[in-house]
């Protein structure tokens, strides 16, 4: 994690060379690549692979997988190389057991109400909008909404605008950017990437 700021930032969704470099640059901490089907950011493995290797070890690569089995899970990551796995569906912990040995960084991502990281034995906790990858955000301002304990991203509707807004009112351990910092979508704004991350890091961490 970047020593300027205890908040963590994970950039997903990338497709190209270029847009990784900017975000490792501008101090990201965990990059992701979208392997769940369906998606305007899917990437294949080969192309995955060639982009993972442009990441430094002290950035996590990140696989996002939605409702495929967890042998097709395996096999993308281990074709990819990438150093993490994100479940964003109905896996349960078994799943989560089940990669475990792989000795890869798990993340869960869920719309639900969580009340802490780990439940299903995940290493950092995710909580999206319902509709994920829509940039449509929840009110997280809410008098409903409950911040989980322990390591939690929140994602789901943040842009450069408003993350600072976000954490500060949330307590946000991290957050997670995709639609956010596009100029179309499915395609990356460089200068986005940059404005989040340097927003995010102004908020500070939890």
């Amino acid at each position: 994690m970047s020593e300027m700021s205890g908040l963590y930032v994970k950039i997903c969704g990338l497709r190209t060379g270029h847009d990784v470099d900017v975000a490792v640059e501008a101090g990201a901490d965990a990059i992701g690549f979208v392997f769940a089907p369906g998606s305007p950011r899917t990437i294949d493995v080969v192309a995955a692979r060639e982009l993972a290797r442009r990441v430094p070890s002290g950035v996590l690569t990140v696989g996002v997988f939605r409702g495929q089995s967890v042998e097709e899970v395996r096999r993308l990551t281990e074709e990819s190389g990438v150093r993490g796995v994100q479940l964003h569906g109905e896996e349960g912990p078994e799943d989560f057991a089940a990669l475990r040995a792989d000795g890869r960084t798990l993340l869960r991502a869920t719309s639900e109400r969580a009340e802490r990281c780990g439940e299903y034995g995940e290493d950092l906790l995710l909580l999206d909008a319902p509709d994920p990858g829509s940039g449509k955000p929840w009110n997280w301002g809410s008098a409903d909404f409950t911040a989980p304990e322990g390591r939690w991203l929140l994602a789901g509707g943040l842009t450069p605008g408003n993350v600072a807004e976000a954490v500060a009112v949330t307590g946000a351990w991290g957050v997670d950017v995709s639609s956010g910092v596009e100029r179309e979508r499915g395609v990356k704004d460089p200068a986005l990437i940059r404005a989040f991350v340097a927003a995010a890091r102004s908020a500070g961490g939890a």
